[in-house]
């Protein structure tokens, strides 16, 4: 088995929350060597963004909520006071031999602490230095801060979320989970591994990646926003239905709902069989998918009665005997009660000293010459200060014990 693909890169981890935390926990998935730099005391923001927090054996209260624990695994914790220059000038000794620094700073906050990218670039020119904002480091909005939600409203993505207008409870909708800040990670992560390949394959220069979450939300809305600059229509709101193949959405069910998805029109016509409505295949406004988009209302109105004929593990089996594309409306627990999710390994175990066998999920990559196999619990606020700054700076006992004495640790 070869090493992971990071192997040997080191990364300065100054981000906090959750877009670059994610960026930085999927590289030290990948092998890189991830010191997250966090405030003493306090710590990462995220650490206040609970309940629920795991229980310490003590009993005393802490600040290891799940917020912290799904975007901070394989990292090390180093505690500097970055507001005093004794803890900036850790950090500039530490970036001497990075390879990576990020960090998610309002813009200009960093240049005041003498960590800005100009000033790590003078002591570390092959740097790649990741700057992860709302709204990215130029433009009128480049001083305002943002958060998830904020920006699911201004990109346009709360606008196509929701109920079909004239529905109940129509009207724009956040999704629930902070999917801006998840897909803003994964681009910083392609950024940063595409300046590494320029840098290291290429024999090209490090240089600053500007990664914005309102750029990324914009971007991801693909063919939704395709249509607006095809045609300057804008898309209403669909509800669970589908953006391609007709009909699509979920249908409710006599014990339950599913949701379906028939891709073309070949399926169109073994859902109808499996519906018993076999005509419906022939029926002039539906025998296209171009037709069933036109007159769609018409055709979910139809299958929506269809549908309420049986159960869902019914309908279930009979559209997989039929190759239709169909799946339950599941809860986490189902999720991991699966036994696909179990086979594929989605919840992994990590030793936390909180938690012995406490549950991750595990990276979405699958690699086969290089697989992740480790695993290692996010870690406590400041628990690895000691062992990074004697092991890779140097300092003495005496020294660590003075910068805890001054705050600076």
């Amino acid at each position: 088995m070869s090493a992971l693909p990071l192997s040997g890169i080191k990364i300065l981890d100054l981000t906090r929350v959750l877009a670059g935390p994610l960026s930085a926990q999927m590289l030290g998935d990948l092998g890189a060597e991830v010191i997250k730099i966090e405030r003493p005391g306090t710590g990462d923001d995220a650490r206040a963004f609970g309940p629920p927090y795991l229980t310490d054996p003590e009993g005393k209260a802490n600040n290891n909520n799940s917020f912290y624990l799904c975007a901070n695994r394989n990292k090390k914790s180093v505690t500097v006071n970055i507001a005093k220059p004794e803890g900036q000038a850790i950090v500039r000794e530490l970036a001497k031999d990075a390879d990576v620094f990020m960090e998610n700073y309002k813009v200009g906050d960093l240049k005041r602490y003498g960590l800005d990218y100009e000033t790590i670039k003078a002591i570390n020119p092959g740097i790649i230095y990741c700057s992860v904002t709302g709204f990215g480091q130029t433009g009128p909005y480049a001083p305002r801060a943002g958060y998830d939600a904020i920006l699911q409203a201004m990109g346009g993505l709360m606008s196509v979320t929701g109920h079909i207008d004239g529905e109940p409870g129509e009207g724009p909708m956040k999704v629930g989970p902070s999917i801006v800040d998840y897909m803003t990670g994964m681009n910083a992560s392609i950024g940063i591994l595409s300046a590494l390949y320029h840098r290291d394959a290429r024999g090209g220069q490090g240089q600053h990646i500007d990664v914005c979450l309102f750029d990324t939300v914009i971007a991801s809305l693909s063919h939704w926003l395709q249509i607006y600059l095809v045609n300057g229509k804008i898309p209403p709101r669909r509800g669970t239905w589908g953006n391609g193949g007709m009909p699509a959405g979920v249908f409710r069910c006599t014990d339950g709902e599913l949701m379906v998805v028939v891709g073309n029109d070949g399926q169109f016509q073994r859902t109808c069989a499996v519906l018993g409505a076999p005509e419906l295949a022939s029926d002039p406004r539906f025998v296209k998918n171009n037709d069933r988009v036109v007159y769609g209302k018409e055709i979910m109105a139809i299958f929506a009665g269809l549908f309420l004929k049986q159960k869902v593990a019914y309908w279930l089996e009979k559209l997989e005997e039929a190759g239709v594309p169909s799946g339950p409306i599941n809860d986490f627990e189902q999720v991991f009660a699966d036994p696909h999710v179990q086979s594929r390994g989605m919840r992994v175990k990590v030793n936390h000293p909180f938690e012995p066998a406490l549950s991750l999920v595990r990276n979405a990559l699958t690699l086969s010459e290089t697989p992740i196999k480790e695993y290692r619990a996010p870690p406590l606020l400041g628990e690895h200060t000691e062992e990074v700054l004697g092991g890779k700076l140097g300092y003495d006992a005496g020294k660590i014990e003075q910068l805890k004495t001054q705050g600076i640790i």
